[in-house]
């Protein structure tokens, strides 16, 4: 069952950020996941909600989410990360049909 990961960015640094999505994209790759999309707010339409970009990432299963998150040269790239940006993660599993 696909797994989906939504996350929610606000950069900080944009030079880091730079540097970190040169170099996020092939660890998830390498988890089967693939970049949905990814994209500007444009707007609230309800609620209240305060970071600047979101993405949508979609994985083989949780498993595959959770292996990717803890895998070494992903987890080497949380220091920059977390001076390039406050990000909050969030999986989700694909509902069954």
């Amino acid at each position: 069952m696909s797994a989906f990961l939504v996350v929610h960015i606000t950069i900080k640094n944009p030079e880091k950020w730079k540097s970190y999505t040169e170099n996020a994209p092939a660890t998830v790759a390498a988890h089967g996941g693939e970049f949905l999309a990814m994209g500007k707010k444009t707007g609230v339409i309800h609620g209240h909600h305060d970071a600047d970009l979101a993405a949508i990432i979609q994985f083989p299963d949780q498993a595959a989410v959770n292996a990717w998150y803890g895998s070494p040269e992903y987890q080497a790239l949380i220091p920059n990360r977390d001076e390039a940006a406050d990000m909050t993660f969030i999986s989700y599993n694909r509902p069954p049909a």
